[in-house]
């Protein structure tokens, strides 16, 4: 189930080219010595992977609860149905992103630091601007956190949203190290890829908490993602 993150990032990074890839372009990458380039790229992914990861962590601690609540098929079966409405349902897109409006001052501060650091191109800072560019809104990272909250403990939330972070990689990093400029009508033609690939995604979580008895997709056993101790006696 851990491994729908990594389809999941895969699929994300299509729309994370129309809404980071002005970013992954501006990198301030060293164009002569490809050996530091790669170093870089890696520093920048590396510190978006790490905030995802940290995200996930909070809110795999919430799932938890809520897995200790009793309440796990239940939680698999409304986290798949609001992957899928999110995806959608643009009203309900929009009012996820208002969630934002009160960190607006948060926000604002994060895109000036990532200004500040796009001007600076030793590893260090390419981290930090990576890990900046992690807690910037975007709402398929709201979605993927309701897989992270899935997963009911906190190291498989770190995982699920690291393997997410994972998956954009390939996409985002051959946009950096190629300068792609991606057209308008090509952009739209990815992004028409994303709701469809969530809601598939959304449906296999569905699967997994009507415990149908399919094995690894839907196992009847109650306990779905994680294992209980085992109690002494």
């Amino acid at each position: 189930m851990i491994f729908t993150a990594l389809l999941f990032g895969l699929i994300s990074s299509f729309h994370c080219i129309g809404m980071c890839g002005p970013i992954a372009m501006m990198l301030p990458l060293d164009r002569q010595n490809p050996a530091r380039k790669v170093i870089q790229l890696l520093a920048y992914h590396g510190g978006r992977i790490l905030s995802y990861g940290i995200l996930g962590g909070i809110f795999g601690i919430f799932g938890r609860g809520l897995f200790l609540a009793g309440i796990q098929q239940r939680l698999s079966i409304i986290i798949g149905i609001m992957m899928i409405l999110f995806v959608a349902t643009p009203f309900l897109s929009a009012k996820f992103a208002t969630l934002s409006t009160p960190l607006n001052a948060i926000v604002s501060s994060i895109k000036t630091s990532l200004g500040k650091r796009l001007r600076d191109k030793s590893p260090r800072s390419l981290l930090t601007l990576g890990i900046l560019n992690g807690f910037l809104p975007c709402g398929l990272v709201y979605a993927a956190l309701f897989g992270a909250l899935a997963m009911q403990n906190a190291s498989m939330g770190v995982a699920y949203m690291m393997l997410f972070g994972v998956g954009t990689i390939p996409l985002m990093a051959g946009t950096s190290l190629l300068v792609l400029n991606v057209s308008n009508a090509l952009r739209h033609r990815m992004q028409t890829i994303v709701p469809i690939a969530v809601s598939i995604i959304g449906l296999v979580f569905i699967a997994r908490g009507l415990g149908l008895g399919i094995p690894y997709l839907s196992p009847a056993d109650t306990n779905l993602f994680v294992q209980a101790n085992p109690q002494c006696h």
